[in-house]
Order: structure tokens, then sequence, then C-alpha cells
């Protein structure tokens, strides 16, 4: 069985808090937070620039933005690889974009108008999202397409948002590509990997809260069993705020400095008050500051 030394930041434990306060007659130690902190304000301001370069748009969709209808036929089996190295091609001329805009509604009624792209936009979006060498594989075939909808998860919770559906030949299933124009698309970068200065921190996973409440709920992956216990943890949460967007920094109390542990992580959750309500601000993970799914009631 696999031995693991929990990844723990030690300026973020109990220990390392109650360190940073110093003895008498000594230089004060640095806050253990101040570099989650700055991480936490990159992440804000990259952000804060993927919203201004797409015109303030507030769709910020999660995951893929291709789905796959139907499942493959025992005898098309090798057609998921293809499709995963977006080997597809038109095997006919695909419509082209509306002369309207399209619209984006919420769970919650709010609706967006967006710029729509061509079915051959879309298309290519689907190629250039394709990852793994499949140079050998013969390219699906897209015998047709038309403008429907489609579910997605976006940093404002699920919506329903214009898609271009493409039928295939020689299968019944159907392939779905979001069709709002990338202009109208917030997407953010993480920042590239410094080995000298790594990524730190607890990555959050997915965010709950309420409509009028300033307390939001935050789940990640940690330690399975409470700080009173061998190897288990305690969590707490605090925010670094800004009009768009909350990055929720995760504080872990390990029961334990450098115990050596099973391998074995659960679900945990914290939950973190904000100056205000979340509203239509996104919540991001502080080690990369990429936004995470929320869910919204009441």
């Amino acid at each position: 069985m696999r031995l693991h030394r929990w990844r723990a930041l030690p300026w973020v434990t109990l220990a390392a808090l109650l360190a940073s306060c110093g003895s008498a007659g000594n230089s004060p130690a640095a806050d253990p937070l101040d570099g989650l902190r700055e991480q936490a304000g990159g992440a804000l301001t990259r952000y804060d620039q993927a919203v201004r370069a797409a015109g303030g748009a507030p769709f910020v969709p999660l995951g893929e933005l291709t789905h796959q209808l139907g499942d493959w036929e025992p005898a098309n089996g090798s057609y998921k690889e293809t499709l995963s190295a977006g080997r597809v091609e038109a095997a006919s001329t695909l419509p082209g974009a509306p002369n309207t805009a399209g619209t984006i509604v919420w769970a919650n009624g709010t609706r967006q108008d967006v710029p729509l792209i061509s079915a051959d936009g879309a298309l290519a979006q689907l190629r250039a999202a394709g990852t793994g060498d499949c140079s050998g594989c013969t390219p699906l075939k897209l015998t047709g397409a038309h403008l429907t909808t489609m579910a997605v998860p976006t940093t404002r919770g699920p919506a329903t948002a214009p898609a271009w559906e493409y039928t295939l030949d020689g299968t019944t299933v159907r392939l779905a590509r979001v069709a709002v124009d990338p202009s109208a698309i917030v997407r953010v970068t993480p920042p590239p990997w410094d080995a000298d200065h790594p990524h730190e921190g607890l990555a959050i996973e997915s965010a709950t809260t309420t409509t009028a409440s300033s307390e939001l709920t935050v789940t990640f992956t940690g330690a399975p069993g409470p700080s009173s216990k061998a190897c288990g943890a305690d969590y707490s949460a605090i925010a670094v705020e800004s009009d768009l967007a909350v990055v929720v920094i995760v504080i872990e109390y390990r029961h334990a400095k450098d115990e050596v542990c099973l391998a074995i992580g659960a679900q945990r959750s914290a939950t973190v008050e904000l100056s205000r309500p979340l509203g239509e601000r996104a919540v991001l993970e502080v080690t990369q500051g990429l936004p995470v799914e929320l869910t919204t009631t009441g």
C-alpha cells in the first residue's frame, strides 16, 4: 500500500500561523498568507483582463464546448480516438452564421444576446481543441448541421447556449458545439509553470451560494478525517475579491507536521464570508486562477 506525505503548505498550517507571530526582540516573520494573497491578486488581474478582452461579456463557460450526443456503436469504437484528436471534416457545405444574434439563458432567467459563428467556424474550433496523435485515423465525415441549443456549465451556474448540432456519416452519434463567437467568450489563461516559483495552494473544485447571502461554500479534496485524528485536518477559507471575481484560499490545520499517511483523499468543504453577495462574479481557484463551477440557490 503506497504511503504519501500530505502535500500541504507549511505556511498555511496552524503551526506556521502561530510561528509568524514571532517572539519578543525578534523581527516579525512575514505573514504566511502573503504569497497566496499575491498569487490570488495575479489571478484576479488575469481574469479582469480576460473579461475586458471579451468586451465585458460575462459568459464564462467551463469545461469542453463540444458534446457527444449518443454512444458509439461497437463497430465504431475507433471513432472515439478520432474525435478526441479533432479529426473531423465536412462532407458537404455547412450553414453560415445566422443573421441575428443568439441568446444565452441562465437557470435564473437571466438572458444575454451574443454573436454567433457559422457551422464551419464552430467545426474549426472543434478541430483545434483536439488532442492526441491520430494521424493515421480516417477523419469523421460531417453530413449536415443545424442550429440548436445545449446545456453549458458556467461561472454563473448552468446555462443554455446556442449550438451547432452535427450529424455524422456511418453512425447515429451526433456532435454539438457551442455556436457563440469566441469574441464573446471569456477564456482564462493560467500563468506558465515556473519551477522556481511553483503554483501553491489547494485548488477548490466547486462553489455554492445563495442569491442574497454573503456566504460562499467551496469543495475540494483534502484529508479524510478531522485534525483530532492521525493524518486528519480541519479547514477554513479566506477570499480575495474584485468587482469581477473572487479567489478562495483554503487554509489547512493538520493533525501533525510531516506525518506519513495513506494517499487517500476525501471531498471536504469550507465556508467563507464575502464582503458582499457574490452576484455575477466568478469564483476562481488559487493555484492557476481558473474559474470553477458555481451553484446558486434561492
